[in-house]
C-alpha cells in the first residue's frame, strides 16, 4: 500500500510548472467528468422514480410505506443536485482562472456525496426494516461513488469515499443492535463482511486512480517533449516538414510532384560584410530573414534551407498546392516591398534578388540512414537558380519564367518581357519576364 501511495507523487522528476499546470487542468476535466457522471445519475433516478410513482404506484407504497419518506428522499436528492451543480461551477471557474481545487475541499465534496445513499437508507430502515432495506439497492449505490472516485486522479481520495462508504454502511447496520456481542448477533459477521468489501473497493479504485494519474502525466509529458522536440526542430526546418515528419517519419516514400521554387538572394553582400564585424553580419541576415520568413509563411511557402545569405523556398511542398506559383508570386511582390522598407531604416540597406520557377520535382527525405534532410529535386531547383542570378544582370530585384508568368495568369499582366534569355548551364534560350 505505501507503494501505491508512493506513485501518486511519482510525475517526473524535475517537472515544469508548465507540467504541473497540464496535469492540474487534466485532474480538473476529469473531476468535471465525475461530477456530470454524477448529476446525470441522480436525473435518471429521480426519472425512473417518477415514473414507477405513476405507472406502479403499489411498488412505491412497498418501498416506502410513509408518505414524507419519498419526500424527504426526493428533497435530497434534489439538495445533492443543487450540490454537484454548485461543485461543477466551482471546477469550471478553477479551470478559467488556472487554479487547483482545495484538498480539504475535496474531501468534504466526498464526504457529502458518499453520504447520500447513508440517508437514504435510514429512511429505508425505518419503513421497511432493516433487513429489507439492507438487502435493497441503497447500500449497492456506494459503488457508484466509488468507482467514479477514480476519475479524481487521487489514491487517498478513494480510499477516503470507499472509508466512508464503509464506516458508514456498517454503524447503520449496526445502530439498531442492542447489544455487537457476535454470540447474540452472528449476522455481524455479515455486517462486517459487507463493509471490510466496500473499504476493499476503495482502496482498489485508489489504486486505479493512481495508475490513471501515472498515464495522464505520462502523456503529458509525451506531448510537452513532442512540443520541445518540434519548436526545436521547427527552428531549423519549416514546421510544415516537422509536422509532416512527426506525423509520417523519416521513411516515407519520395513522390514527383509540381512545386513553385524560390530562390532569395542579397546582392552584393559578400562583399560589403567584409568590412563588418561578424556579429553585425550575423544580425543584419537575421533581422532581414525574419521579415522575409514571416511573409513567406504567411503565404503558405517554406524555407527549405538558408544558403549563406539567401536560402531556397518552397510552394507546393511538403502538402500538395493548387496555386501554388500564385502564392509564389504574392510573396515575392511583398518581400521585395518589404525590404524596401527595412533599407529605408538601415544604414546598411541589402538589394534583394528572387527567381521564381515553377515544375515537377521529386520531393521527400534523401540522405544516409542516420542524418535525412527533407529537400526537392530535379531541374525545376536548378532552372530557379540560374534565373535568380540574372538579376545582377537586369539590374532586377524579381524574375519569373514563362511557366510561372502562365500559370500565374492576370497577377502578372504588369510583367515586364526581357525575350529570350541565355541562361547559364542550358543550350537553349529560355523566356524570361520581371515583376515589380
Amino acid at each position: 500500500m505505501t507503494q501505491i501511495a508512493e506513485a501518486q507523487a511519482s510525475e517526473p522528476a524535475g517537472a515544469s510548472v508548465e507540467f504541473q499546470r497540464a496535469l492540474m487542468r487534466q485532474t480538473l476535466s476529469t473531476e468535471l467528468l465525475r461530477v456530470k457522471a454524477l448529476l446525470a445519475t441522480s436525473a435518471l433516478f429521480l426519472a425512473i422514480s417518477l415514473v414507477v410513482e405513476i405507472v406502479a404506484p403499489q411498488i412505491s407504497q412497498w418501498i416506502w410505506p410513509s408518505r414524507s419518506q419519498i419526500f424527504y428522499v426526493y428533497a435530497a436528492i434534489a439538495a445533492f443536485i443543487g450540490f454537484e451543480v454548485l461543485v461543477m461551477f466551482r471546477i469550471k471557474g478553477n479551470m478559467r482562472h488556472g487554479r487547483d481545487v482545495p484538498v480539504l475541499w475535496r474531501y468534504v465534496s466526498a464526504l457529502v456525496e458518499t453520504s447520500l445513499p447513508t440517508f437514504v437508507l435510514v429512511l429505508q430502515i425505518e419503513g421497511i426494516g432493516s433487513e429489507r432495506a439492507l438487502g435493497f439497492g441503497a447500500p449497492l449505490a456506494y459503488f457508484i461513488f466509488i468507482i467514479l472516485s477514480t476519475l479524481r486522479l487521487d489514491f487517498w481520495l478513494s480510499s477516503f469515499t470507499g472509508l466512508v462508504a464503509a464506516a458508514e454502511l456498517l454503524t447503520v447496520a449496526l445502530i439498531h443492535r442492542p447489544s455487537i456481542d457476535v454470540s447474540q448477533n452472528p449476522e455481524i459477521y455479515y455486517h462486517g463482511e459487507r463493509s471490510f468489501i466496500v473499504l476493499l473497493c476503495g482502496l482498489l479504485a485508489g489504486a486505479v486512480s493512481v495508475q490513471l494519474r501515472r498515464q495522464f502525466a505520462a502523456s503529458i509529458e509525451a506531448a510537452s517533449a513532442r512540443d520541445r522536440v518540434t519548436d526545436l526542430f521547427g527552428q531549423h526546418v519549416s514546421p510544415q516538414v516537422v509536422e509532416r515528419l512527426m506525423k509520417e517519419g523519416t521513411a516515407e516514400p519520395r513522390d514527383i510532384r509540381e512545386v513553385a521554387v524560390m530562390f532569395v538572394d542579397f546582392r552584393g553582400f559578400t562583399a560589403a560584410a567584409r568590412s563588418k564585424a561578424p556579429q553585425e553580419v550575423v544580425d543584419r541576415l537575421d533581422g532581414a530573414f525574419a521579415v522575409l520568413v514571416e511573409i513567406l509563411e504567411r503565404h503558405g511557402g517554406i524555407v527549405n534551407k538558408f544558403l549563406g545569405d539567401g536560402f531556397l523556398a518552397l510552394f507546393g511542398a511538403p502538402f500538395e498546392s493548387r496555386d501554388a506559383a500564385l502564392h509564389a508570386v504574392a510573396a515575392a511582390r511583398e518581400m521585395v516591398a518589404a525590404m524596401e522598407q527595412v533599407n529605408a531604416a538601415s544604414s546598411w540597406p541589402l538589394r534583394i534578388g528572387i527567381g521564381l520557377h515553377v515544375g515537377e520535382v521529386v520531393a521527400g527525405s534523401i540522405g544516409s540512414p542516420r542524418r535525412k534532410e527533407y529537400t526537392v529535386i530535379g531541374d525545376t531547383v536548378n532552372f530557379a537558380s540560374r534565373l535568380e542570378a540574372l538579376n545582377k544582370e537586369f539590374n532586377s530585384h524579381l524574375l519569373i519564367s514563362s511557366e510561372v508568368r502562365q500559370a500565374v495568369g492576370d497577377g502578372a499582366r504588369d510583367a515586364v518581357f526581357h525575350g529570350e534569355v541565355s541562361v547559364r548551364g542550358y543550350e537553349r534560350r529560355f523566356e524570361v519576364w520581371q515583376l515589380h
